[in-house]
C-alpha cells in the first residue's frame, strides 16, 4: 500500500499539472478547441507506437524480476533488464524513424489532415527514449520501489507543462497546427531529460550481483533464450495495450473522416471548414479524455503494484495472500471510481466551465464517458491480476473484441448527423463492458475472490449517489449567492467530503482494511474515539 500511495500520488500530480497545461493552451488567442484536436490527434497516433515498446514493458520486466529476486537469483534479475533494455532500445529506435519519415503518409491517409504530420515529426524522436525508460522503470518496479516511476513521472510532466505553455505562447499568431507542433515538441525534451535521470540513479541503485555466487539455470541460458522468455511475456501484454490504446486511436481516426462525412452536406465552404469540424469535435473529446484520465492514472497505482506483489506470492505458492490483495484492489478501484464517475455526471457542465472558460463545450459527452471510465478502471485492477498469474493473452482478447465492436458502432454512430460525437462515448461504454465482463470471467475461474455484492457493489453505488444528489443541489444553492467557478470549487469539496463520511457510516472497509492504508491505524484510532 505505501507503493500505491507513492504511484498515486504521483498520478494525481501528473495529471493536475496535464490538466494546468491543457487548460491554459486550449485558452490561448488562436488554439481552442481546433489546436487541441491538432495536439491530440497527432499525440494518439505517437501513443500507439508508443504502446508497441513501452505501454505494458513495466509490468513484464517487473514480474521477471521481482520473481527472480524471490528466490535470491540476483544475477538472473540483472540479466533480464540488460537484455531487456537491448531489445527494447532496437525496437524503439526503428518505431522512432518509422514515425519521422511517415508521417505525411499517416496524417494524409489515414486522418485525412496532412497538417497533422508537423506534430507527429517532433514527438517521434521521444519514443526510443520512452522505450527504453520503460525498463529502467520495470526494473525497480520489480524491487518494490516505486521512486524513480514515481520521480521521472512528476518531472517530466512538470517540465512539459511548463514547455508546453512557454512554446504555444511563443508561437501566438501561427497556426493552429503549428502551435500544436510547438506544444508536443516539449513532450520530447521533457523525456530526454527524465532518461538522464534514469541513468543516474540506476548507477547508485542497481541490485548487487555475487560473483562467487554458484551458476545458476539462469546463467546457462543463452541471450536468445532469454529474448524468447521476454517476448513470450511482453507481447500479449504489448498486444493488450495496444488495443486499448487503438480504442483512442479509433476515435482519432473515425471522428475526424466521419464528422466530415456526417456534415459534408451541412456546410458551406468545402473540404478545409470540415477539417476545422473535426478537430474541434476531436478537441471536445481529447478535453473530456483529459478529466476522465485523471481517476483512471489514479487507479492505475493499484494494478501498477499489484503485478509485483500478485508475482511474488504466486513464486512463494502464497496463494491466499495474493486473493487477499487482489480482492482488496478490486474494493479500492470501486470506491475511487464511483465517486469520480458521478461527480462528472452531476456537475459535467460547471467542470468543463470551470476548467475550459474559453472552449466549455462537451458536457453530455463528459456524462457519457464518466460511465465507461468506471469499467476501465475496474478492467485495469483485474488484468494487472492476470498478468500477475500468467495470463496475459486474456486482456488481450477480451480488449479486441472490445476494439472491433467500438469500431463498427463509431462508423455508423458519428457519421450519423444527428449523434456526430456523442457516437464515441457511446461506442466506449459498450467496448469497455464487454472486456470487464471477459476479464473478470476468466480471472475469477483462477483465483478465488472475496467479492460480496453488498459490502462491493451496493454501499459504494448507495454512499456515490448521496454524495451526487447532495452535489448537485449544493451547487443549485450556492450559484444563486455567488460566482459559478466558488459554486462549483465547494461544491466539489463538498462532494468529497460527503462520500468519505458515507463509506465510514455505510462501514465499506473492514478493521483490517483501513490497517492496510497508509497511516490506517492513525485512522482507526480516531474512529473508536469518536465512536466511544
Amino acid at each position: 500500500m505505501k507503493n500505491v500511495l507513492l504511484l498515486m500520488v504521483s498520478e494525481i500530480v501528473v495529471k493536475v499539472l496535464g490538466l494546468v497545461y491543457r487548460l491554459v493552451i486550449t485558452n490561448i488567442e488562436g488554439f481552442g478547441d481546433a489546436g487541441l484536436g491538432y495536439y491530440s490527434s497527432g499525440y494518439q497516433i505517437y501513443a500507439l507506437l508508443l504502446t508497441l515498446c513501452s505501454i505494458g514493458i513495466p509490468s513484464v520486466i517487473s514480474k521477471l524480476v521481482s520473481e527472480r529476486l524471490a528466490v535470491g537469483n540476483n544475477y538472473g534479475a540483472q540479466r533480464i533488464f540488460k537484455t531487456a533494455l537491448k531489445l527494447f532500445t532496437g525496437i524503439g529506435l526503428f518505431l522512432s524513424l518509422g514515425l519521422f519519415f511517415g508521417a505525411d503518409l499517416i496524417a494524409t491517409k489515414i486522418l485525412n489532415v496532412p497538417d497533422v504530420a508537423y506534430v507527429l515529426r517532433v514527438l517521434a524522436p521521444a519514443i526510443v527514449f520512452v522505450a527504453m525508460s520503460a525498463v529502467f522503470r520495470g526494473y525497480f518496479s520489480g524491487q518494490q520501489n516505486m521512486k524513480p516511476t514515481s520521480v521521472t513521472q512528476i518531472l517530466e510532466q512538470f517540465l512539459n507543462c511548463v514547455l508546453t505553455i512557454l512554446f504555444v505562447y511563443a508561437l501566438v499568431g501561427k497556426e493552429p497546427y503549428i502551435m500544436a507542433a510547438g506544444g508536443n515538441l516539449s513532450t520530447t525534451l521533457s523525456i530526454i531529460i527524465t532518461f538522464l535521470y534514469l541513468i543516474t540513479y540506476y548507477k547508485k541503485n542497481k541490485i548487487e550481483v555475487d560473483k562467487e555466487q554458484d551458476i545458476s539455470e539462469e546463467e546457462k541460458r543463452t541471450n536468445r533464450e532469454l529474448v524468447k522468455t521476454i517476448l513470450a511475456l511482453s507481447i500479449p501484454v504489448t498486444i493488450g495495450s495496444v488495443i486499448s490504446v487503438i480504442s483512442s486511436v479509433i476515435d482519432t481516426a473515425t471522428v475526424s473522416n466521419c464528422i466530415q462525412q456526417a456534415f459534408a452536406g451541412l456546410v458551406t465552404g468545402g473540404k478545409e471548414v470540415l477539417e476545422q469540424i473535426a478537430m474541434e469535435k476531436t478537441g471536445i473529446l481529447s478535453k473530456v479524455d483529459n478529466l476522465t484520465n485523471l481517476p483512471i492514472a489514479i487507479n492505475l497505482a493499484f494494478s501498477t503494484a499489484l503485478v509485483p506483489a500478485i508475482s511474488e506470492s504466486i513464486a512463494k505458492k502464497e496463494y491466499t495472500v495474493a486473493s487477499k490483495r487482489l480482492s482488496f484492489s478490486i474494493l479500492a478501484s470501486i470506491i475511487i471510481i464511483i465517486p469520480c464517475a458521478i461527480g462528472y455526471i452531476c456537475l459535467s457542465d460547471q467542470i468543463l466551465n470551470l476548467i475550459y472558460p474559453n472552449a466549455p463545450d462537451g458536457g453530455i459527452v463528459l456524462k457519457l464517458s464518466s460511465i465507461s471510465m468506471i469499467f476501465v478502471a475496474l478492467s485495469q485492477t483485474i488484468n494487472g491480476g492476470l498478468y500477475g498469474i500468467n495470463k496475459p493473452l486474456i486482456p488481450a482478447i477480451s480488449l479486441a473484441i472490445g476494439a472491433v465492436i467500438k469500431l463498427i458502432l463509431n462508423l455508423v454512430l458519428v457519421s450519423n448527423s444527428n449523434i456526430n460525437i456523442l457516437g464515441a462515448p457511446i461506442s466506449s461504454i459498450i467496448c469497455q463492458i464487454i472486456a470487464f465482463i471477459i476479464c473478470y470471467k476468466a480471472l475469477t475461474k483462477k483465483v478465488k475472490l472475496n467479492i460480496r455484492p453488498v459490502r462491493y457493489i451496493v454501499k459504494p453505488l448507495l454512499a456515490g449517489i448521496i454524495m451526487g444528489v447532495s452535489v448537485y443541489f449544493i451547487n443549485m444553492g450556492l450559484s444563486m449567492i455567488m460566482s459559478a467557478t466558488i459554486s462549483t470549487l465547494v461544491s466539489i469539496l463538498s462532494g468529497a467530503i460527503i462520500y468519505v463520511a458515507m463509506i465510514f457510516i455505510l462501514k465499506i472497509l473492514t478493521k483490517d482494511e483501513i490497517l492496510m492504508v497508509p497511516f490506517g491505524s492513525k485512522l482507526l484510532s480516531k474512529l473508536k474515539l469518536n465512536n466511544e
